[in-house]
């Protein structure tokens, strides 16, 4: 297959099946099972982020300039979220979406395609900017996304299916709780899945946009992939991570110990057999 497909391949399951994927699973699933949907994508982030794309970018670079693309990686997915133009939510309490895990569950329970009646139109607009805030982010966040993958790929075919499929674990909850808060914004079922469809070809135009602008200019490569592993880390680090922490009881976090490195593993393997073929 030639890179082209692999990376038009990737960026189509990453972003429009997981779309797909997460709509199902929003309807068919109970919505306690995306804290453990986010602890195995923390686990695939740091695992392709330190175990892969951060190697291949030192072999392939040098060292210091390598490591100055990870910091001002790290410092502009702050500055980006700073504004609200990134922002993924899996908190039980999210400000920038204003919503609650008990009133996503309710959304799930009922199969409502609105949210609840607050009585309040000024907290309504609330939930709508949010929604469109989701919309906005999503876009930005998966056409970035979409030239990361294909930096991926440009330096080699095998680091661009781990990068692929470490993008497409994280995506996968994300796209499940963004689409119950459409859904809880006062969009439709079918409103809320289309929404979400066309925010996900964006990943698919980054992906060809990285392609056709790497493709001959190989020895940036490098340090896309330390911006590639800063944004796995800082995603991992400072978003998801957090929100595990508001389940602090020794159980919950067993099983969130066990899901991460389940995700670490799953890498390994997968980085493993990779190379040993």
């Amino acid at each position: 297959m030639s890179l082209f497909a692999w990376i038009l391949s990737a960026t189509l399951m990453g972003g429009v099946l997981s779309v797909l994927m997460a709509g199902i699973f929003a309807f068919a699933a109970h919505p306690g099972w995306v804290p453990r949907l986010v602890s195995f994508a923390v686990g695939t982030l740091l695992g392709a982020g330190f175990l892969e794309v951060l190697p291949h970018a030192l072999e392939e670079g040098h060292a210091e300039s390598v490591a100055i693309a990870v910091l001002a990686g790290l410092l502009a997915f702050f500055v980006l979220e700073k504004l609200v133009l990134w922002r993924h939510c899996h908190h039980e309490t999210c400000e920038v979406h204003g919503l609650e895990t008990t009133e996503l569950a309710h959304v799930h329970d009922h199969g409502h395609s609105h949210g609840h009646a607050h009585g309040h139109q000024e907290h309504e607009h609330g939930h709508q900017r949010a929604g469109l805030m989701i919309l906005v982010g999503d876009t930005f966040h998966n056409f970035v996304d979409g030239v990361l993958i294909a930096g991926a790929f440009v330096a080699d075919i095998q680091l661009g299916i781990v990068t692929a499929m470490a993008i497409i674990a994280h995506e996968l909850p994300q796209e499940v709780g963004d689409f119950l808060v459409l859904l809880h914004s006062g969009y439709s079922k079918s409103k809320a899945l289309l929404y979400n469809l066309l925010s996900s070809v964006a990943m698919v135009f980054g992906g060809l946009l990285g392609y056709l602008a790497l493709e001959g200019m190989q020895e940036w490569t490098p340090y896309l992939l330390g911006v590639a592993a800063a944004s796995m880390i800082y995603v991992a680090v400072a978003d998801l991570i957090p929100g595990l922490h508001k389940r602090p009881e020794l159980s919950a976090t067993l099983e969130q110990v066990l899901l991460i490195g389940l995700g670490i593993a799953a890498i390994s393997v997968i980085g493993h057999f990779g190379h040993a073929s």
